[in-house]
């Protein structure tokens, strides 16, 4: 069969809400290749969205939490531990015999002011700050040892020039932050896999960067398992000759490569943001946000080609690639219908608003 053709060919041997128990789905055509993976909110897990918890069960061999384990929404006020999520999401990969991921540890984005300043609103000193991220590591990964199989350990700590993102952690902390966070986090659960994860990575500067921090990490006797690439893509960038490299340079320099937050952005931008920064907002406009309705004819094949050679590729690469996992599991719950433009109606995965598979993936 014609790689062109491969993903169509699966995709479209399944209609999501109607099958008879043995109906393979997503999960079962790439069970050889690769885990299939969704990012998932607390409605989708704790039984309140049935369709989505059949949708979850049929295709889906990993889960990723969203924003859940973000430290805003898991360790909201010092001292204080929100495990509601959680322990649904750990419950709810469990029952499903998901691969379950952690997402994520130490990041710049979704974290209180409280973590990084004192009761005065001075910046703590690198030791408080250190003691601070340590007993977060602790308590979160030791919560779940033994149950969640992986971690993002550290979230997008270098800009697309492959310079240090100058964040409160590395301010304080130094480059060593990261090293401190993953022998952290290998002391706590040394059997979790443990994981680098940003976007951009398709850009030759910044993946050798954070190639450079990873083999320096090894070097150094702390364990590193792999890097995430965050596949937040469009309908024509980057190319697949720009993201082979990345697989390849990735598995060349001995780390397991992940498809992580794969979506495909098929709405117009104001100019030509990449990746997921999340500082960038711009106000809603009619111009940026042109299918309010419905997404035409054209678009839905240009997103099914789009997908068709993305997954050609991953399957190209199954022996380097563990695990691809979508961002998000319907356009509804979709980060960018926000992003970069703030209330818009995009339609960047396989499923829609009402959680039925696409037209164009259900069709020869």
């Amino acid at each position: 069969m014609k790689r062109s053709l491969y993903f169509i060919h699966i995709i479209s041997a399944f209609v999501f809400s109607c099958h008879p128990p043995t109906e393979k789905g997503l999960k079962d055509e790439f069970q050889d290749k690769f885990f299939i993976g969704v990012a998932v909110n607390g409605r989708q897990i704790n039984g309140s969205m049935p369709k989505a918890d059949s949708l979850l069960n049929l295709h889906f061999s990993s889960l990723t939490s969203e924003n859940g384990l973000k430290w805003s929404n898991i360790h909201p006020k010092e001292g204080e531990y929100a495990f509601e999520f959680g322990d649904n999401y750990v419950r709810k990969g469990e029952e499903m015999n998901a691969f379950i991921v952690g997402h994520t540890l130490v990041w710049h984005q979704q974290v209180p002011t409280w973590v990084f300043q004192d009761q005065d609103g001075s910046f703590l000193s690198k030791e408080e700050l250190q003691d601070r991220m340590n007993e977060h590591i602790e308590t979160v990964v030791g919560r779940y040892k033994g149950r969640i199989d992986g971690w993002d350990v550290v979230n997008e700590a270098f800009e697309d020039d492959g310079t240090w993102r100058k964040t409160h952690w590395y301010l304080i902390l130094g480059e060593d932050y990261i090293a401190e966070a993953f022998k952290k986090a290998n002391q706590v659960d040394p059997e979790a896999e443990l994981y680098y994860n940003d976007y951009n990575v398709w850009k030759p500067e910044k993946r050798q960067a954070i190639l450079k921090m990873a083999q320096n990490l090894r070097e150094q006797g702390i364990r590193i398992d792999g890097i995430g690439m965050q596949g937040h893509y469009r309908l024509d960038h980057p190319s697949l000759d720009q993201i082979e490299a990345a697989i390849l340079d990735i598995h060349q320099a001995g780390f397991q490569v992940m498809i992580t937050e794969l979506d495909v952005d098929v709405l117009p931008r104001p100019s030509d943001f990449d990746g997921a920064d999340l500082t960038i907002s711009i106000e809603d406009s009619e111009i940026w946000n042109p299918y309010t309705d419905s997404l035409p004819s054209a678009i839905q094949e240009k997103l099914k080609n789009r997908y068709t050679s993305l997954f050609g590729l991953f399957s190209k690469h199954s022996d380097k690639i563990s695990r691809v996992t979508f961002w998000g599991l319907h356009d509804g719950s979709s980060w960018l219908n926000n992003w970069p433009v703030r209330g818009r109606t995009n339609y960047p995965l396989l499923f829609d608003r009402e959680l039925n598979l696409k037209v164009p993936f259900n069709s020869d």
